[in-house]
C-alpha cells in the first residue's frame, strides 16, 4: 500500500463510527492513527516538515486512545465544549501540516493543480480549528453544527485527495539504489 493510501485508510477509520455493545467503536480511532503513522513514515524523506507531521500523527493517536472508551468524549464535552474542541486540535493540526507539506512537494514537482487543492484543504482545516473559538467564545452555539459539518466535509475531501494523489511521484518515497547482488 502506498503511503497516502495508508494515511487515507487510517483517516477513514477515524472518521467512521461503528458502535458495538457498550458503545465501544468497532473502528477504533487508535487503529486508524496507527495506519496514518505507518503511512507518514513511508512518505519521502525530503517531505517538508516531515518530523512535524510524524509528531502530530503520534500526538493525535495518543489523544485518541482515551477517547475510544465510551463516555470519555461525552464527559469532556459535558465539562465544557471547548475541552472537546481542544482534544481535536492534534488531529486538525496534523491534517493542516500534512496538506501544507504535500502542497509544497507538489509545487516543487510543478503539480500546481494538486498543490492548489491541498492548500484549499489546509485552509479548511485551519478554519475548522479556529471556528469553534468563535462559536464558543461569542456564544454563537447555533453555528456549532455548521462548524462540525464543515470539519467533516474537509476531512472527507482530504481522504479523497490522498487516494487521488497516492501515485504521484512527489508522494512516493523513491527506493534507495544500493549494491546489486
Amino acid at each position: 500500500m502506498r503511503p497516502l493510501q495508508s494515511i487515507a485508510m487510517g483517516l477513514v477509520i477515524v472518521a467512521l463510527r461503528a458502535p458495538l455493545v457498550g458503545d465501544y467503536d468497532a473502528l477504533p480511532d487508535p487503529l486508524g492513527w496507527l495506519l496514518v503513522i505507518l503511512g507518514v513514515r513511508g512518505l519521502p524523506a525530503d517531505l517538508p516538515h516531515r518530523d512535524t507531521v510524524v509528531t502530530l500523527a503520534w500526538l493525535a493517536g495518543v489523544v485518541s486512545v482515551p477517547l475510544w472508551f465510551p463516555g470519555v468524549s461525552d464527559a469532556a464535552f459535558a465539562i465544557h465544549p471547548s475541552l472537546a474542541w481542544a482534544l481535536t486540535l492534534p488531529q486538525l493540526g496534523f491534517a493542516a501540516v500534512l496538506c501544507h507539506s504535500l502542497a509544497t512537494s507538489a509545487t516543487a514537482a510543478e503539480d500546481h493543480k494538486s498543490a492548489s487543492w491541498l492548500r484549499l484543504a489546509m485552509t479548511g482545516f485551519v478554519v475548522a480549528a479556529v471556528l469553534p473559538v468563535i462559536v464558543f467564545g461569542a456564544g454563537a452555539g447555533s453555528l456549532e453544527l455548521t462548524a462540525d459539518a464543515a470539519a467533516a466535509v474537509v476531512l472527507l475531501a482530504l481522504i479523497w485527495l490522498l487516494f487521488s494523489y497516492s501515485a504521484r511521484p512527489w508522494a512516493v518515497a523513491q527506493p534507495v539504489d544500493g549494491p546489486v547482488d
